[in-house]
């Protein structure tokens, strides 16, 4: 649509300037003077250096140049005035090579055209700056590349100067020559990089009061003056500014330009509010008003109420993803000329946009071509009244809050329909027509019904429609069999969604998708039962979740050489997998999960250098891990877990450089996690090795994956310390943008409905995390040791952290309250000691802890999170906790407290009291056993006396 916007601009206006820069109509095959022989020597110069595959210029031949292709001539003088090298349309290659310096001996030239041809990155020649006679000069999509020649400000002539660049390899550095032009009707400069100080560029512009048309987009201008003092280009017609980095609001400046035909902005980074207050009653010639992907905050009904005075003349109205809000006003009916009207929102994940219903007055609108409201937070339901635009080309009402029922009264007069997407975000929105109702319109190509009941049978209305390429009836809740009309159709169809239905039967086998286009088929989530169908051309199959069974055809590669996508998880099926899969080069992901397959994970063949997905996940595959796996170039997430696989793990994946996502969860791999971790999968950025039997230490060439951002290694026997250096991850520090996740592929335009395996075990439960937005570490029930490291509070953006089952000891880290993200904390089972740290209260997002069997101690934390968790099983194991939920009050306890160390007190005393007694008692025994016996036995005493009395003889003498 944008290009037919600009027919005017790019064919109409250069045609004008063709005209007026010939002298004479009379073509120069009538001419009866020839042209000047310097001029013809000139042009055959040119033509020795030109490149010329097609033998466009084979007519150069002769003295009589102005009848060459290419060549007007003054019908007087022979001089040659239009030189026209425009390849044409049906010509299958363009003029390349280089230009001959004596295209300058053509002294009378005044319109040039080099335009649309390939010169292959060659400089714009200075030499054409002394054209002077130039006032038109096409150097368009013609690959030059370089500094654009500031000669080109000695043709003072130039009316029309296009140096349109789309390969964006032309710069100017000083623009201060576009002074010279001021004679200037026409300028289009896009795609070339302006390095010079922009206010420079429009202080130029300004000077250019001829100037009807001003093409500037995507010159990497990152400003726009808020105001012109003298606005001079008061002429100006058609101005684009769309593709440059502004980062700023729209200056008002731009509403003043009553002339202004066409206004395109988009994609420039502009804020704010839209001004068109100031520029009220001013814009009242606009036919093209383009303000896509910017954002503004203005309210769409002040927007539509400023452009009141245009209401006659706009026919384009572009206003996808520029953040505007409001409801569509009845007033919006008074554009009778309008022909496009875009509010279509691409941000996945945009919570603004256009609200309210559509109003009935959209059926005056009989102009409309195209009606795009897709993804906004428009409700109500939709009025007849739609019904009435009978030159509705494109009708696209895509996820919205649509209510009620549409039914065949609403599109019954649409007899130019092509294009048509409807779906709700309300289940309980329906599409509902008569069985007899024929459509009026019978060239419908393209059907996009999705989260909308038009079951429960296929809608037959389809039927007839002998255009259709492309049949999405997602969710539409259709029951039963597929309809033997649709398998007539299948020669014709390139894209065909049926998923998430409730369709029944055996596999199609007769459909035959014959399409050139190599077409995508889904039939996802349904009843379908039988083998896999084996249908030829086929570029994309989605099986997932039917009654598939069997097993998989030797021959799938043979009979399926196109496919790119196949997803056959979550079905029935058995037997190996086998190995002429090697055969399908093309395919990009290979999904298999959730199936009965045996057998071992088969090698892979270099020659798939586009695999990037490998799903095998919960089947029954046994033996270890092929090493061709890593010599898949493009290959980035593997996932082998739920198997019988063993092999062991230190050794295997070397050199797996673009891996990203390892899972091998729950299988029998033994051996360590190896050290060369780092240098062998560098890109790894989510490692699950969870329910194995590792063992060793967590290396510490873990923290050296910059990308790292989910650890899963529970269930194992690894033991030593948690290293310390995990806090210093980056990837645990930067928010996620998915987990489990749909992506839109390089090679189609189309999101592929893969959703990874990703589970994360909290009390025993497994959750499936389908949109985790943090990062995960879960290293419980291992045998780990030591303390918590306390930089892993550095981890800002974790959001579930499970340490438990473990020996670890020491306190909590006192700063754990920085992990503001942490949605799930599990330390139970471990030898953790001290007080919960009073910073867990700020962990506002937190909604599952476990402290559970530790020897923590003093009062429970109280404030924000914590009066929720109200589960006495959090908190039991630890005999020296208080407060709520736990039956005892921190008081009673501080009273046991002090009542036991009275009684350890009085214990003391009374141990003092008895080692005292039992001191005296024994002295006292010992001197009455030495000295009675002395007393009552004569012979002892004389004999303990006589040795004294020698000790004393000894002794003096």
């Amino acid at each position: 649509m944008m290009a037919c916007t600009k027919i005017f601009g790019y064919y109409v206006i250069p045609l004008l300037f063709l005209f007026a820069s010939i002298k004479c109509e009379k073509r120069s095959l009538n001419v009866s003077t020839l042209c000047m022989k310097e001029e013809t020597v000139a042009l055959l110069k040119v033509k020795k250096d030109l490149n010329d595959p097609s033998d466009y210029l084979s007519s150069w031949v002769g003295k009589d140049c102005c009848s060459w292709i290419g060549i007007q001539c003054d019908n007087q003088t022979g001089n040659i005035l239009n030189l026209n090298l425009q390849p044409d349309l049906l010509s299958p290659s363009p003029l390349g090579g280089k230009i001959n310096p004596s295209l300058a001996d053509l002294k009378h030239l005044s319109h040039l055209d080099l335009s649309r041809n390939d010169f292959e990155g060659i400089p714009i020649p200075e030499f054409i700056g002394s054209l002077r006679r130039l006032n038109y000069l096409d150097l368009s999509y013609a690959n030059f590349s370089g500094r654009v020649p500031s000669q080109l400000g000695f043709l003072s002539n130039l009316h029309y100067l296009n140096i349109d660049d789309v390969t964006r390899t032309l710069w100017v550095r000083d623009i201060s020559w576009l002074s010279s032009l001021s004679s200037l009707q026409y300028l289009n400069m896009d795609g070339v990089n302006i390095t010079d100080k922009p206010h420079q560029l429009f202080r130029s512009v300004n000077k250019m009061s001829s100037l009807l048309e001003l093409h500037l987009s995507y010159c990497n201008l990152a400003y726009i003056p808020p105001s012109l003092p003298f606005l001079n280009i008061t002429s100006l017609s058609v101005l684009d500014l769309s593709g440059n980095p502004f980062n700023s609001s729209i200056p008002s400046w731009l509403f003043n330009l009553s002339s202004l035909t066409e206004l395109h902005l988009s994609d420039s980074s502009l804020t704010g509010l839209v001004p068109f207050t100031r520029g009220r009653h001013k814009l009242c010639k606009l036919e093209v008003l383009d303000l896509d992907f910017n954002d503004l905050t203005s309210d769409i009904t002040e927007m539509i109420e400023a452009l009141s005075c245009s209401n006659q003349s706009l026919r384009f109205l572009y206003l996808s993803d520029s953040q505007l809000t409001g409801k569509l006003p009845h007033s919006l009916g008074k554009f009778i000329s309008l022909e496009d009207l875009d509010l279509f929102i691409y941000s996945e994940n945009s919570h603004t946009g256009v609200s309210g219903p559509i109003p009935t007055s959209i059926g005056n609108l009989s102009s409309l071509e195209s009606l795009n409201l897709g993804n906004n937070m428009m409700n109500g339901t939709i009025p007849e009244s739609i019904g009435k635009l009978t030159n509705l080309y494109t009708l696209n009402l895509l996820e919205n809050y649509w209510e009620g029922t549409m039914t065949n009264i609403h599109l019954h007069n649409l007899t130019n329909l092509i294009s048509l997407s409807l779906s709700s975000k309300h289940n309980s929105f329906a599409l509902k027509v008569t069985n007899d109702w024929v459509p009026t319109f019978k060239d419908l190509s393209n059907v996009e019904i999705s989260s909308c009941q038009v079951g429960p049978t296929f809608p037959n209305w389809l039927r007839d429609q002998n255009s259709l390429n492309e049949i999405i009836l997602e969710s539409a809740g259709i029951s039963g069999k597929i309809p033997h009309w649709l398998y007539n159709m299948s020669s014709q169809i390139s894209y065909l969604d049926l998923s998430h239905n409730n369709i029944s039967g055996y596999f199609p086998k007769q459909m035959n998708f014959t399409s050139s286009n190599t077409p995508s088929i889904d039939f996802s989530f349904n009843r379908l039962k039988g083998s896999i169908p084996l249908w030829s051309g086929v570029s994309a199959l989605y099986l997932k979740n039917n009654l598939l069974s069997g097993t998989i055809p030797t021959n799938i590669a043979k009979e399926m050489s196109q496919l790119s996508y196949l997803d056959l998880s979550n079905n029935y099926l058995n037997g190996r997998i086998p190995l002429s899969l090697n055969e399908t080069q093309n395919l990009f992901y290979l999904d298999l999960s959730n199936n009965y397959l045996l057998g071992e994970v088969p090698e892979f063949s270099t020659s798939m250098q586009n695999l990037e997905i490998i799903d095998l996940s919960n089947n029954s595959l046994s033996g270890g891990i092929p090493t061709s796996i890593c010599s898949l170039p493009s290959l980035y997430i593997l996932e082998l877990n739920n198997n019988n696989l063993s092999a062991n793990l230190s050794s295997a994946f070397e050199n797996c450089i673009q891996l990203q996502t390892l899972s091998l969860e729950n299988n029998k791999f033994f051996g360590s996690i190896p050290n060369e971790i780092s240098k062998n999968i560098p890109s790894l950025s989510e490692l699950l090795l969870r329910g194995n039997t590792l063992t060793g230490s967590i290396p510490k060439e873990l923290c050296h994956l910059p990308s790292l951002h989910l650890l899963d290694l529970a269930e194992n026997k690894f033991s030593g310390s948690i290293p310390t250096c995990l806090g210093n991850v980056n990837g645990f520090k930067i928010p996620q943008t998915y987990f489990n996740y749909s992506f839109l592929s390089s090679r189609v335009l189309r999101y592929v409905p893969y959703m990874k395996h990703t589970n994360l075990v909290i009390n025993g439960r497994i959750v499936e995390y389908s949109k985790q937005t943090h990062s995960i570490i879960d290293l419980s029930k291992n045998n780990l040791s030591g303390e918590i490291p306390v930089n892993i509070t550095q981890l800002i953006h974790l959001g579930a952290l499970n340490l438990s089952w473990n020996h670890l000891t020491g306190n909590i880290p006192n700063n754990i309250g920085l992990l503001k993200d942490l949605e799930n904390l599990d330390l139970s089972h471990n030898n953790l000691s001290g007080p919960i740290p009073t910073s867990m209260a700020s962990m506002t997002f937190l909604s599952y802890l476990n402290l559970s069997y530790n020897n923590f101690s003093g009062q429970i934390p109280t404030a924000n999170q914590f009066g929720t968790f109200n589960e006495p099983s959090i908190y039991e194991g630890n005999p020296r906790l208080c407060g709520k939920p736990l039956p005892s009050n921190c008081s009673s306890l501080l009273d046991r407290s002090g009542e036991q160390e009275r009684k350890h007190g009085d214990d003391e005393k009374i141990e003092r009291l008895k080692l005292y007694a039992s001191i005296v008692a024994g002295y006292i025994t010992g001197f009455w056993i030495v000295c009675g016996s002395l007393i009552l036995k004569r012979s002892w005493r004389n004999a303990y006396f006589n040795f004294l009395y020698d000790m004393k003889d000894k002794f003096w003498f």
